[in-house]
């Protein structure tokens, strides 16, 4: 399906790598081929996707960008370099999507009957991978050296000292210049060194996202919304019997748990502007789960949405998601855009679909590798949460921790 996929100029492949969830409705999706495609920035960008699902009533693919803070808090801006490109929001129609299940694949599509579904299904089995040489990308360099970002976490201490904000994800661009790489061996080699249960390929001509995101921003399914907000990191052990004990220490690591417990609270926040009075739940709190490199802490929130509610006001509502802002989201995203030193775009936003029906699936779009083919720029970002109590050095090296996999693979 991936190999197939990539001669279109657009495509979008979702893969949970099998990790076990109940809330996982496919295995593997791919969406490729755009019939149309809507593109806009921030001002008019949520009501322009209700009217483009209302006008087509079919399956959309595509991005939400963090800079939509400034469409949902009228007041915020962009400001910061921007070396990629992305739309705001991007989705399109896709001619084709196939849906992979229980050692099942479904295709659907424009005109499709069974005979065109067959064809597709062999050209998927035969398709070719495109050989390419790996050669390293380049020397990866960062907008905030060590010092800088240390001083950076220490100012925003004292915005907390002060009372602006008691938690605030803070991020720092790495990026390549002149780098020519072959996206779709990027996100292979990245899926195989860190597979991760919202993994994507996404490609809109020039403009690519490599991504291996453990983390789902928010899903409906009928009147059920569902949130998993990430806080809590740690890194994985050599051998099993101390890999348990990393589970127990990260389990009972104090700070963790009230970072994540503040982000399940303002993710009950956001959901209850939308939900029925009374619905929002903790389904499960302090969950530990493990990836390649390292264990999260993950949380779930589930609420029921309110008759009437459109689907682009339920995502409105909990976006930028409240893991990549901290809180209160105002104030600590004022302060994001005083100390990063270069503008998210994609990153920190959401990469998804919504289908014919109005439900959807959206991803938090961490862990990633953005590409503008054109520009011949790459970047990646990483974070963590500042709280009162966090140590700037041991942030420093969550950062380095996070952007391991992705480095290593530019690097050689």
């Amino acid at each position: 399906m991936l190999n197939w996929s990539n001669q279109f100029n657009i495509c979008c492949f979702l893969d949970n790598n099998n990790y076990p969830s109940i809330y996982h409705q496919n295995e593997a999706i791919l969406a490729a081929d755009a019939l149309d495609t809507l593109s806009c920035n921030a001002g008019n960008a949520f009501p322009s996707l209700q009217q483009y699902h209302n006008t087509h009533r079919d399956w959309l693919f595509g991005h939400l960008a963090y800079d939509l803070k400034n469409e949902v808090f009228p007041g915020l801006y962009s400001d910061n370099k921007d070396g990629l490109g992305f739309a705001d929001l991007f989705f399109f129609r896709p001619r084709i999507v196939m849906l992979l299940r229980n050692n099942e694949v479904q295709i659907g599509g424009w005109e499709m009957d069974q005979a065109a579904a067959h064809n597709v299904y062999t050209a998927c089995l035969n398709a070719k991978e495109e050989l390419v040489q790996q050669v390293p990308a380049g020397k990866v360099q960062a907008r905030l050296d060590q010092q800088q970002y240390l001083n950076a976490v220490n100012s925003l201490q004292e915005h907390i000292h002060r009372g602006d904000c008691y938690e605030v994800n803070f991020c720092r661009e790495n990026f390549i210049e002149d780098a020519i790489v072959h996206p779709l061996s990027l996100f292979k080699r990245l899926n195989s060194v860190s597979p991760s249960p919202f993994a994507a390929y996404y490609r809109t001509n020039d403009l690519y996202l490599a991504c291996s995101s453990p983390e789902r921003f928010l899903q409906k399914k009928g009147p059920v919304v569902i949130s998993q907000p990430i806080k809590g990191t740690i890194r994985r052990a050599e051998t099993p019997a101390g890999d348990d004990e990393r589970r127990k220490e990260l389990q009972q690591n104090s700070k963790e748990r009230a970072e994540n417990v503040m982000v399940v609270d303002l993710v009950r926040n956001d959901l209850s502007h939308t939900a029925t009075r009374g619905s929002v739940q903790v389904a499960e709190l302090f969950g530990i789960y493990s990836f390649a490199q390292v264990h999260h802490m993950i949380s779930t929130v589930t609420a029921i949405l309110e008759e009437g509610v459109s689907f682009t006001d339920a995502i409105s509502q909990a976006f930028p998601m409240g893991s990549m802002t901290g809180a209160p989201k105002l104030s600590v995203m004022q302060l994001i855009e005083q100390y990063e030193q270069s503008r998210r775009g994609l990153f920190s936003g959401a990469l998804g679909y919504i289908s014919p029906e109005g439900d959807f699936d959206f991803n938090v779009v961490i862990r990633s590798i953005l590409y503008n083919a054109d520009k011949k720029y790459l970047s990646f970002q990483t974070g963590s949460a500042i709280t009162y109590y966090a140590d700037p050095v041991k942030e420093w090296e969550e950062c380095l921790l996070k952007a391991e996999a992705m480095k290593k693979i530019l690097e050689g």
